[in-house]
């Protein structure tokens, strides 16, 4: 049974720093991403990396975010620093499994940022 599982949500400043993780097990995985959906917003794509460690980012985050593996744990990490108000969402694990491509979410974290 595939599980993924997010935490590391919290309240920051704003200019602070917040680091999520993400762990997925039941399978082998190839691409894993962040995702969130801000109030009122649509979900977006954040940050994903591949089975290799090829990351590729939101315009929106470069520079701010780093996402990060650990293949030996199926963990990946989101570094956020320089976290603004806009920034505010929850985010969401995505998971996909290395052989038939299947896609699993997580909870979700909430990440809030407000002085």
């Amino acid at each position: 049974q595939v599980q993924v599982v997010e935490s590391g949500g919290g309240l920051v400043q704003p200019g602070g720093s917040l680091r999520l993780s993400c762990v997925a097990s039941g399978s082998t995985f190839g691409m894993m991403s962040w995702y969130r959906q801000g109030p009122g917003k649509q979900r977006e794509l954040v940050a994903t990396i591949t089975s290799g460690l090829i990351t590729n980012y939101v315009d929106a985050v470069k520079g701010r975010f780093t996402i990060s593996r650990d293949k030996t744990t199926n963990t990946i990490y989101l570094q956020m620093n320089s976290l603004q108000p806009e920034d505010t969402a929850v985010y969401f694990c995505n998971a996909k499994t290395y052989i038939s491509n299947r896609a699993y979410w997580g909870q979700g974290t909430q990440v809030t940022v407000s002085s």
